[in-house]
């Protein structure tokens, strides 16, 4: 029986990941975060979410460690988030080590279960800048898992190399675009569906959507030479 365990955030790329993955294998179980992030909301949505997909479980985990040692935008309500990049070239929404640690705590949590998959929707072509939503970074997450825990383990990526427009497609492939546009949060200031427009999660999500409205016979093929 294949069993893979989502990293889940309730958002448009990781319940996309969800759709698909109840497509790809026998059990499918999502794990989520809830690490004290500002857009709160998001732990609702993701319990919601999993719920009417029927996945087979869905564990929300206390990491609220991670906003005591983590200073960003998402873990501040105090720091407004900036569309301008900070001093180190990174957006003032990246949350150091965030996926670190999401990633070793799915991987602990897989190797419980039996899975032999860990699905994340991090995505390195049409991204916030974020270092680890790079594909070098979950290869190295993944070998770390493998080595430390001496079982197979493969972290799987189906957004890498899919800009905002073909994640719309995937979603409406398996016809679940509406529930995608309309259930999920991904605003950075906690607006369910279509969000606040004008954070950046807002407005790449709807150059995305735009792109892909435009011109749906051509982003889908494009999806499929993926």
């Amino acid at each position: 029986m294949s069993k893979a365990v989502v990293v889940f955030s309730g958002g448009q790329d990781s319940t996309t990941c969800l759709i698909q993955a109840l497509g790809q294998y026998d059990e499918v179980h999502a794990i989520t975060f809830d690490y004290g992030q500002r857009h709160s909301q998001e732990i609702q949505v993701a319990k919601d979410l999993a719920a009417e997909l029927k996945i087979k479980s869905h564990k929300v985990m206390d990491v609220s460690l991670l906003n005591e040692l983590a200073i960003s935008a998402l873990t501040r309500d105090a720091i407004p988030v900036s569309h301008e990049l900070m001093d180190n070239g990174l957006p003032n929404t990246f949350v150091p080590g965030r996926n670190i640690l999401f990633l070793t705590l799915a991987g602990i949590y897989a190797y419980q279960l039996g899975a032999d998959a860990i699905i994340t929707g991090v995505c390195e072509t049409d991204f916030s800048g974020y270092p680890d939503c790079r594909n070098d970074f979950v290869k190295a997450m993944e070998s770390a898992l493998v080595q430390g825990m001496d079982r197979k383990l493969e972290i799987v990526t189906p957004l890498m190399w899919l800009n905002k427009a073909q994640t719309w497609a995937l979603a409406d492939k398996y016809q679940q675009l509406e529930l995608v546009r309309n259930r999920t949060l991904t605003c950075y200031n906690g607006v369910i569906g279509d969000g606040c427009g004008d954070c950046p999660a807002c407005l790449l999500r709807r150059r995305g959507l735009e792109d892909y409205l435009q011109d749906a016979q051509a982003v889908m093929a494009s999806l499929a030479r993926q």
